[in-house]
């Protein structure tokens, strides 16, 4: 029998078997991942390029060396030194595999691009940003009347209220600026009390950048500050994504690997830098515009980016280098933007409760003051923040990768062709399915799929099938499935089944037991912090169910409370609040009192410690059961005492 290895390719996630010595490129065109050629595999279009992510990744529970692909062909030595691929980058159609590998496909070899989600929504604050502008002329020195030209400056600037000193690069400059502009300039001012540039009096904006740093995906928003206005968006996956899918899984990388924490920051600062610059190109901005950068993110995005070792974050008792807002000059995180830049980062509230959560709180200051509000990031790491009696308590959940389709058989990110939504006929049992991509329900009847790419199930589906199959009674409500109810539909594999979700000739799309497992896995961990923190608060009754980040956006009201994730929340109390960490960063960009009521109202939220708390396994137990399921039969409970058997006599 031919030897075969595990691929992982990044960043959909999707999971392959590839046969000793075949082409990663061939690998990734029969199982649907996303890469460009326009030759047909024939090395001549130099497109389909690919990253080897070489080390030990736990979370895949692979290890992978160079040796693990081919070596350089006379193809890619030609194109490395013709200056059309760049070490370490391969071919994928001219490398073969012989070994696990975890292959990157990179941006710019990507067909389509991940549909990554983070749209911004309007926010609500006024304009009185730390930086802003004012013009000054200046008076003709005489020998009478001669101070300093920094003096004049720091004077003039006194008319409007401002006692701010010019800082060293804008001394450097400042006379020049003046002897070329008669005297007259802009004077760039940070927090009333430093002119960090001067500027010929030109009709110049001053920018500045919200970052959302999340482990799955990045978005940017870039601000006019002058008007207060969005200028530009842009989402796109986090490279890390590479050293596994969840938190834990790059902390295990780092641990594993030396230098693997300052692999991975390089990776976070060198695509971000990539974001901006591409902001500023497509805005026309001059080199020293974009002045202010602020950065929200979980805790381990945080210490990374910062180049701080997460290692401390993996272990009890989960202690932070720093959780206060923190700012530094942005030269020293090699950005490539203005020496006069600074960066910002959010208030975390500790352990893993982070900048994030804190940048969607601010969002929903005023929607949870004197309210029981609770207001759920739904991810790898689940955040929870619950808001009763005058009260704030916060608390994190490891729910895993599943809701985002990682650990699931057929599981992808939402990329085109993914699944995202699901309905299963009661009677017939026959599924019907959205892609991403297309406006019309789909099903698998000969024909239907003729004009359709279906890659795979990603997060808002998986969530969506699981409520299905239970409302269906395809599964019981302990997540066992129950096949003599759709047998056409259901197919034994080893000592459990899988359900046919959807029948392609190639790579059929199924729901396996070990996927039903995962997702309640994850959803009960989630039940579990949230009836923690509402039994440490004593809060028995919600106002309002606040669902937040791009995930959350996308989920049906219903099939959130249908799947049990917030014990008794109805569907008519939940609601979707977009992208709010970007928007908190956002909010405190445009304005500083918005950035001092943060940080003034982070002191105050109670941290909870769901992984040392005694009741969590006893939530946790009691948040598996599927809701909207049938109780499990005699027979059901038969055949799983039969399995149970039969796993502990192998």
């Amino acid at each position: 029998m031919t030897k075969q290895h595990t691929v992982i390719f990044t960043p959909s996630g999707i999971r392959a078997l590839a046969e000793h010595g075949e082409r990663v490129y061939d690998v990734a065109l029969r199982t649907g991942v996303d890469i460009q050629s326009i030759c047909g595999g024939k090395g001549l279009c130099n497109r389909c390029q690919i990253e080897l992510a070489s080390g030990k990744h736990a979370k895949f529970g692979v290890d992978v060396a160079e040796a693990h692909l081919s070596p350089l062909t006379a193809t890619e030595k030609k194109a490395i030194a013709d200056g059309d691929l760049a070490a370490p980058r391969r071919l994928s159609c001219r490398t073969k595999l012989f070994g696990d590998a975890v292959i990157e496909i990179p941006d710019d070899a990507r067909e389509y691009e991940s549909s990554i989600r983070k749209e911004s929504v309007e926010v609500t604050t006024g304009l009185n940003p730390a930086t802003t502008l004012y013009m000054c002329q200046l008076p003709t020195p005489t020998l009478d009347d001669n101070p300093s030209d920094g003096e004049a400056l720091s004077e003039a600037l006194a008319a409007f209220g401002i006692d701010a000193k010019p800082v060293h690069r804008v001394l450097k400059k400042l006379q020049s600026v003046l002897a070329d502009n008669n005297r007259t300039l802009i004077a760039v001012v940070r927090d009333d009390t430093e002119i960090i540039d001067v500027w010929p009096p030109s009709p110049f904006h001053v920018y500045g950048a919200a970052l959302d740093i999340g482990s799955t995906s990045i978005a940017l928003y870039v601000y006019d500050l002058t008007l207060g206005a969005l200028a530009y968006e842009k989402a796109t996956m986090n490279p890390q994504i590479r050293y596994g899918e969840d938190l834990m899984s790059r902390v295990s990388y780092i641990m594993l690997n030396k230098g693997g924490e300052h692999r991975l920051t390089d990776e976070i600062r060198k695509h971000v830098a990539k974001m901006l610059a591409q902001a500023c190109k497509e805005l026309e901005m001059g080199p020293n515009q974009l002045l202010e950068v602020v950065i929200v993110g979980n805790p381990i995005m945080h210490h990374l980016f910062l180049g701080i070792s997460p290692v401390e974050l993996g272990q009890a008792p989960f202690t932070l280098a720093v959780k206060d807002w923190f700012e530094a000059p942005a030269h020293n995180f090699d950005l490539g933007i203005s020496d006069a830049a600074r960066i910002s980062f959010f208030p975390l509230i500790g352990g893993h409760v982070g900048a994030d959560t804190t940048g969607a709180y601010l969002t929903q200051l005023d929607a949870m003051k004197g309210r029981s509000v609770l207001l759920v990031d739904i991810g790898t790491n689940a955040e929870i923040v619950l808001s009763h009696n005058g009260r704030i308590a916060a608390a994190s959940s490891p729910t895993g990768p599943a809701f985002e389709g990682a650990e699931i058989s057929s599981g992808v990110r939402a990329s085109r062709g993914a699944i995202e939504r699901v309905r299963i006929d009661s009677e017939t049992k026959e599924p019907a399915f959205k892609i991403i991509g297309h406006d019309d329900w789909l099903s698998d009847a000969p024909g239907d799929l003729s004009n359709h790419c279906v890659i795979g199930i990603c997060g808002s589906g998986i969530f969506e099938v699981m409520v299905e199959l239970a409302s269906a009674g395809l599964i019981d409500e302990s997540g066992l499935f129950v096949p003599e109810r759709a047998p056409e539909r259901f197919t034994e594999e080893g000592k459990s089944w899988k359900y046919l979700l959807v029948n392609k000739p190639v790579n059929p799309i199924y729901i396996k037991q070990t996927d039903v497992r995962a997702v309640q896995l994850a959803k009960a961990a989630l039940s579990a912090g949230v009836s923690l923190l509402a039994e440490y608060l004593d809060c028995d009754n919600l106002d309002e169910i606040l669902l937040a980040g791009a995930f959350g956006t996308h989920l049906d009201s219903r099939y959130v409370a249908d799947i049990g994730i917030i014990p008794n929340a109805p569907a008519e109390k939940i609601r979707s609040i977009g992208n709010a960490a970007g928007m908190g960063a956002a909010m405190a960009l445009m304005n500083v009192d918005e950035k001092r009521r943060i940080i003034e109202a982070a002191k105050y939220v109670e941290k909870l410690e769901t992984a040392t708390e005694p009741k969590f396994q006893e939530y946790f137990v009691g948040a598996m059961k599927f809701p909207t399921a049938p109780k499990a039969t005699e027979k059901t409970a038969r055949a799983r005492r039969q399995r149970r058997r039969a796993r502990n006599d192998s």
